[in-house]
């Protein structure tokens, strides 16, 4: 086993261990605030600082890894999440919505310092220009994340009715510092660290097809986000009356489900790129088709189809086409970017995630108050239109080499 999949390895344990705790605690705040008698829109606030401190931190979190290495950024990125989940073990006297929504700024920095780190990561562990490599390792990293994510949906919201909502915290707190002991024993310090310190104004990218890459993520994100996060389980709960595991039950299988097309993404695409990666012509082509999938869930409810059905069927057809999405869009920045930029680039495209991650969240509290389901899902739709149009600016064929900035 070489330095670099050995050092692959020991970046994507870390990140596992991470997602884990923040789908734990994502379902948490969702459901232990709303049982506190919190509305979905004030739900959807207490994610507000985690979202917009990810826009600040991915714009920030680039320039320093490129600064002081990559290593360092996911450590301190694994440190402060442990710091937010410690602060939420407190009395519910202390819970005050403005202290809630500074610790949520905190595990919002916290995830996209981690993310950040582990994807720039990918590039500079991938030295020999083997473009079908780095889309497999992205893509199974990606994935792989994604899968956990679901399993921290499903550990949230079952420890909270087993253990209640302050122990479930101090067992997420004790994993994840073994985990951030266990990766700075086995990573060697200044990876992704460029030769030359960046100046911060680099960290706006300059090359067009990131920037057209960057937006197209906003929408695509923002399109997922705005019935996800609040609409979905609340509407599960709340008007299907499911149980909180059911709910975590399910929301974790499908993002276990989707986190493992994403991983066979480059397997699934390899044989109509005969080899290469995909291009600009393939985010724009799966984009047109996810954007099927939310109108016509929106449509079954409004014609009083079995909603459980429709839910159920619904989000897994568009689970997989966005699992597609995510994976050409998190191979498209990698091959977008020059190895020594690569931080400053992944934490800029991340920034426009981020962005559309907080539009989202927000709509989702709010359409779901003012129009149910239905009406997060049609700006669902309409998030993904965008997203479809602004990847038709996007090259056709990136290869041999990445696209560079204009002297």
């Amino acid at each position: 086993m070489n330095q670099s999949f050995r050092n692959y390895l020991a970046i994507t344990g870390g990140y596992w261990a991470f997602t884990i705790t923040d789908g734990a605690i994502r379902m948490l705040v969702v459901f232990y605030f709303y049982l506190l008698g919190y509305s979905p829109f004030a739900v959807a606030m207490l994610f507000v600082f985690y979202e917009v401190f990810g826009i600040v931190t991915n714009l920030v979190g680039g320039w320093l890894g490129a600064r002081i290495g990559l290593n360092l950024t996911m450590h301190l990125g694994m440190g402060l999440q442990i710091v937010a989940l410690l602060m939420l073990a407190v009395p519910d006297a202390w819970l005050s919505v403005a202290y809630v929504m500074f610790a949520q700024a905190l595990s919002g920095i916290a995830k996209d310092l981690n993310k950040m780190s582990a994807k720039a990561s990918v590039k500079t562990l991938v030295k020999d220009g083997n473009q079908t490599k780095l889309f497999k390792w992205v893509a199974i990293l990606t994935g792989s994340k994604n899968a956990l994510k679901g399993g921290g949906f499903f550990i949230g919201a079952a420890l909270l009715e087993w253990t209640g909502f302050r122990s479930t915290l101090l067992i997420l707190a004790g994993m994840l510092l073994l985990a951030l002991l266990t990766t700075i024993a086995l990573l060697p310090g200044g990876v992704g660290r460029m030769t030359s310190k960046p100046k911060f104004s680099q960290v706006f990218s300059t090359v067009a097809a990131i920037n057209w890459l960057s937006a197209a993520r906003f929408f695509l994100f923002g399109s997922r986000d705005v019935w996800f996060v609040v609409g979905l389980p609340v509407f599960l709960y709340d008007v299907l009356e499911w149980k909180f595991t059911q709910v975590g039950a399910f929301l974790a299988l499908w993002v276990i489900g989707y986190g493992f097309i994403q991983a066979s993404a480059p397997r699934l695409l390899g044989r109509s790129h005969h080899g290469k990666g995909p291009d600009g012509a393939t985010a724009r082509i799966w984009a047109a088709i996810l954007a099927v999938f939310p109108a016509g869930i929106a449509l079954g409810l409004s014609w009083g189809w079995t909603a459980d059905l429709v839910i159920v069927i619904g989000l897994i057809l568009f689970g997989a086409v966005f699992a597609i999405n995510s994976a050409v869009h998190s191979y498209l920045i990698l091959a977008y970017s020059s190895h020594d930029k690569v931080a400053m680039n992944v934490g800029f495209y991340y920034m426009a995630n981020a962005g559309g991650r907080l539009a989202g969240t927000l709509l989702s509290g709010w359409s779901y108050q003012q129009w149910g389901l239905e009406g997060c899902l049609w700006i669902s739709t309409v998030f993904i239109i965008i997203a479809a149009l602004l990847s038709v600016l996007l090259p056709e064929v990136p290869r041999e080499k990445p696209l560079q900035s204009p002297a």
